[in-house]
């Protein structure tokens, strides 16, 4: 356990369809390529961490149906402990049908499903994997009191902690900002939490100020093509080469599995140095179609990057 990244969060199908634009309402449009594919947030940031090469364990909850079964296939192949995957008959496995058009712009509909029944009981049994990583993530894509009960878990251990608070919400309770090692919002997120609408380093970095007065410790905030703004008394803004995106699905998840990888294989680097890798690892996974199955692995990518 001592380098294991422990991931609590939604696993989803995704349901890719690639579409000239977008369509309107009422509009039926017709597209060029379907593809189907493994999600979550949860799902997405813990192949990530795996596939650089730490020891990863999911926490997760799918329905007892086809999705559900290929979820689990899918985290075997990437060597994801799945004894705290646990399945339901009361709920179907989430879904995500997906639109992505010609600029690499997507719109997305998730159906929660099984991820919902996902329950701090279910984080008490988990207990053992979650106190003993050396890193733990959470998100918003299931319910807010079963994450924050796995941050005070991990938190009362003395385990480093990152929270994404994704989907955006505007409201979070008050100790999901000061739980969290890592508080990492993208700039929507940040955006509905504080309400400065963030565009750039320095509008990310009054938002990230923000945050820090409700007791987050140190903010990451997530600014796409611009890189990433990091706040922890004095704020950094780290910048990412600019490429031609394809596909954008997935890029903040890869970030954040990233992260969660370095803060436990390599605890000694310094978090702005982290945070630049992580950039690097994101930006590559734009350049290709689909979300999981556009994240690189260690032996892609030059021995710096992992």
């Amino acid at each position: 356990f001592k380098m294991a990244v422990v991931v609590v969060g939604a696993s989803n199908t995704d349901l890719t369809s690639i579409v000239p634009r977008l369509p309107a309402p009422g509009e039926t449009i017709l597209g060029t390529k379907f593809h189907m594919g493994f999600g979550g947030k949860g799902a997405n940031q813990c192949v990530m961490a795996a596939k650089l090469g730490s020891p990863c364990w999911m926490v997760t909850k799918v329905g007892n149906d086809i999705f559900g079964r290929d979820t689990l296939q899918n985290f075997s192949k990437y060597n994801i402990r799945t004894d705290h995957v646990f399945t339901t008959t009361e709920a179907a496995t989430g879904v995500a049908p997906i639109a992505v058009d010609s600029e690499g712009r997507n719109s997305i509909i998730v159906v929660n499903g099984a991820n919902d029944l996902l329950s701090v009981e279910d984080i008490q049994t988990a207990g053992p994997a979650i106190k003993s990583a050396a890193v733990v993530v959470c998100q918003l894509e299931i319910k807010p009191e079963v994450s924050e009960a796995a941050l005070a878990l991990a938190a009362a251990a003395g385990v480093k902690t990152i929270f994404n608070p994704a989907p955006a919400r505007p409201t979070l309770a008050p100790a999901l900002y000061t739980l969290p090692t890592i508080f990492c919002p993208n700039e929507t997120e940040a955006a509905m939490l504080t309400g400065i609408t963030v565009t750039n380093p320095t509008t990310a970095a009054m938002a990230a100020t923000v945050l820090r007065e409700r007791g987050c410790k140190t903010v990451i905030v997530t600014l796409g093509a611009q890189g990433a703004l990091v706040h922890d008394g004095t704020w950094t803004h780290v910048r990412t080469s600019v490429v031609r995106a394809v596909d954008t699905s997935g890029a903040g998840d890869a970030f954040i599995g990233a992260l969660a990888h370095y803060l436990a294989a390599h605890p000694d680097w310094s978090l702005v140095g982290m945070v630049t890798k992580a950039c690097a690892i994101s930006t590559r996974t734009v350049l290709l179609e689909g979300t999981q199955s556009s994240y690189p692995a260690a032996a892609d990518l030059p021995p710096d990057l992992v």
